[in-house]
């Protein structure tokens, strides 16, 4: 079965963030798919399978199956029409444990439909500001993660979270934005519970972001910057109950797995 890795959120190899791409050629055990992910070490591993309505996709972390993820469905587009799959006009279609996702080219971009998943004001727990080392200008939670907004883009940069204590707090992960000046708004994303310290650039995070941002700023479309080390642009238009992110990817690698 044909796997690839794919730089997502990005137009240069080696930055944005990675993800394994498996083109599965039959059905396959969850465990294997675990392993395959554990193999890859890489932050997700997207698996396609091809149905008549279009591709079921699931996602694994080295560690654990995630309900939804967005870099790796773009990585996953991204292959269905650079290798053929899929013709450049026709939409992928993704049945996914959050439901149908849909993307599509744009203007050189790969567009992705999802869900908003949209917080509402939270009290954090103590040892989730004592990690981050942050003072908080809002604190809220969505069915993922916490959302915290700090007074500028310079300590999101320069966060460095206590990841021991990170691990203690019951959550998928922890976004952390800030207003910039570049862009709409930059973010960082943390998630040492699932595996993942740091997420060099979250899709499924913006299905936040965009909302939040669009209360902030009273607008429905952004530009934004995720601020880890390899770093990535999004575009994010909210539509509704739906968040359009919008991206580029690069293959980096192509193999076949053997076992």
């Amino acid at each position: 079965m044909k796997i690839f890795q794919v730089d997502a959120f990005t137009e240069r190899p080696f930055k944005g963030n990675p993800a394994a791409v498996c083109v599965l050629d039959r059905q396959v055990e969850d465990k294997w798919m675990q392993d395959v992910a554990k193999e890859m070490n890489l932050s997700e591993t997207a698996f396609l399978l091809k149905t008549d309505q279009g591709y079921n996709l699931r996602w694994f972390t080295p560690s654990s199956e995630v309900d939804l993820c967005g870099h790796a469905t773009l990585a996953a587009a991204h292959i269905l029409w650079e290798r053929g799959y899929l013709k450049k006009e026709e939409e992928a279609k993704f049945y996914t444990k959050s439901g149908l996702l849909v993307a599509k080219t744009s203007g050189g971009w790969i567009q992705l439909d999802f869900p908003a998943t949209t917080e509402k004001e939270a009290t954090p727990p103590a040892e989730l500001i004592s990690a981050l080392g942050v003072k908080p200008i809002y604190v809220g939670k969505n069915i993922f993660d916490y959302l915290i907004e700090v007074e500028s883009e310079d300590i999101v940069k320069n966060i460095k979270p206590d990841f021991i204590k990170l691990m203690e707090v019951p959550m998928r992960g922890v976004i952390v934005t800030a207003k910039s000046k570049e862009y709409d708004f930059v973010s960082r994303f943390f998630a040492p519970g699932i595996g993942i310290l740091e997420d060099p650039v979250t899709g499924s995070a913006h299905c936040c972001l965009g909302p939040y941002w669009m209360k902030k700023l009273n607008k429905e479309t952004f530009t934004a910057y995720q601020a880890s080390e390899r770093g990535g642009a999004l575009k994010v238009q909210v539509a509704g109950e739906r968040v359009l992110i919008s991206g580029k990817a690069v293959t980096v690698m192509e193999g076949e797995l053997l076992y």
